[in-house]
């Protein structure tokens, strides 16, 4: 492995990405690509046939992509750039070997584009990350501060027919804007001008970790912007240097909500925020539904208050938000008004977010799941099939496939069917029909009008074209 070289050196230097379809590699891409970097790539996915059309636009924006079979790896001048979980049984990563190629992770090469700008504004939590990311970002894009956003999900707002997958923004060098991940502990890496903490819950750490990983966060950031409602993320205020605070409930909070000012519908919501800096007030509108995202949007609008955006303007850009790809994102209805919906939800709170925004307005839910690996299943399992059976009703039911799996050696003993197991104990109704394939016939064998169908699982972006496919069965 050579030496670290300085960030010019490194800028300088051909990157190769493995796996450049993935949604934490693809915009760390097009970041490099758009600031005149050489960058090269392959993915399984391609090579397998999945999602062609990401791939086509990819080779439209000038990206040379090659087979995964080492191929496109032909100097020790490249970097290589693989997430921690690829295998060194990977061609690209066997022959970045023999060459000496150094190379990087996803969060390493993405801390050192956060930490090497003006000031890099990050958002941490277990959930929310990227809905917040895409707000903030949207904000300072809106008042012209001209942000370069890294997010793990497609903003709408910054699609156009070029660029469909823009899951990043090439803005200027002094603001970078990046949801940073407490999963795999690379959070640690990140030295932010302004660290939000919206919440501290359960999902790939102990509590234990979680608290030390957040804690330490706090402390490297100059301002820290945390979540007052959340009781975890509020115990670590004293490790931060200086606070702003938000939250709906927590009337000390520094941007709040005007109590008796919301109102919500199926898929928009409004709301007074309230600056108790001075006690102004200002009317927010949002195109997004469900308690979790007016959270969102207050965190947003402090992250950006933080970075002297006055709340007005915050507001204001706000009510131009469009949502993110696969965030509560309404497919369609159908011509008996059975509603669609493609969701990103994989652990037990966003579940339970998106269950309850749902649960908040009448009619029967049908929640499909596919969960995102045997891993996550085995450890989460448990909470999941607490989570469906207690957010949904009698009525409701829950349909899991088979988890997906795009090859390795992981242990696949133990799949959904226990889930299923389990939230009948919890009192639940839920159903496992192995194939993704039978699951669509038998949502559409059982949707009814006025159903709600949501689609929830992640890491695989055949998702979307499923739920497409789902609401073009549907009577």
């Amino acid at each position: 492995m050579s030496d670290m070289p300085t960030p010019d050196e490194l800028f300088a230097r051909p990157f190769f990405f493995c796996g450049i379809g993935g949604s934490g590699m693809l915009p760390l891409a097009q970041i490099l690509k758009g600031r005149g970097c050489t960058v090269e790539g392959s993915d399984r996915s391609r090579d397998q046939g999945r999602t062609p059309e990401k791939f086509g636009a990819l080779e439209r924006q000038g990206f040379t992509l090659h087979p995964q079979d080492g191929s496109g790896i032909v100097s020790g001048e490249q970097i290589l750039v693989a997430s921690a979980a690829v295998e060194d049984t990977v061609p690209e990563v066997q022959r970045a070997k023999e060459l000496d190629c150094l190379r990087l992770s996803r969060a390493e090469l993405n801390s050192i584009l956060f930490n090497t700008s003006g000031a890099g504004l990050a958002v941490a939590g277990t959930s929310g990350k990227s809905t917040v990311t895409g707000m903030l970002g949207w904000i300072l894009h809106a008042c012209g501060r001209e942000p370069t956003i890294m997010n793990g999900a497609v903003m709408k707002n910054f699609v156009s027919p070029e660029r469909p997958y823009a899951s990043a923004v090439v803005g200027g060098r002094s603001l970078y804007v990046s949801e940073v991940d407490e999963s795999d502990g690379s959070i640690a890496l990140y030295r932010p001008a302004i660290g939000v903490l919206l919440n501290v819950s359960l999902d790939h750490k102990s509590m234990e970790e979680l608290r030390q990983l957040f804690g330490d966060y706090l402390a490297r950031s100059r301002i820290g912007v945390i979540n007052a409602d959340d009781a975890e993320a509020l115990a670590l205020l004293p490790h931060a240097k200086e606070v702003l605070t938000f939250g709906i409930e927590q009337e000390k909070a520094q941007i709040g909500v005007v109590p008796g000012s919301i109102a919500e519908g199926p898929m928009r919501q409004a709301a007074l925020v309230v600056d108790r800096h001075d006690d102004s007030q200002h009317a927010l509108t949002l195109n997004l539904p469900g308690r979790h995202n007016l959270s969102n949007a207050l965190a947003a609008i402090a992250g950006a208050a933080a970075a002297g955006i006055p709340v007005a303007k915050a507001v204001e850009a706000l009510a131009a938000f469009d949502g993110l790809a696969r965030r509560f994102d309404v497919v369609g209805t159908s011509p008996s008004a059975i509603t669609v919906i493609d969701d990103f939800g994989h652990n037990p709170e966003k579940c339970a977010a998106t269950l309850r925004t749902l649960k908040a307005h009448p009619g029967r839910v049908i929640a499909f799941f596919q969960p995102h690996g045997y891993g996550p299943l085995r450890q989460m399992g448990d909470e999941l099939a607490e989570t469906f059976a207690k957010e949904l009703d009698d009525g409701d039911c829950v349909i899991l496939c088979d988890p997906v799996y795009f090859g390795g050696t992981v242990d696949r003993s133990e799949g959904s069917e226990r889930i299923v197991r389990l939230v009948e104990e919890w009192g639940g109704q839920a159903e496992y029909v192995p194939t993704r394939k039978a699951a669509g016939d038998r949502l559409a064998d059982i949707a009814r009008p006025g159903d709600r169908i949501v689609i929830m699982g992640a890491r695989d972006d055949t998702l979307s074209s499923f739920a497409r496919e789902l609401l073009g069965k549907l009577p």
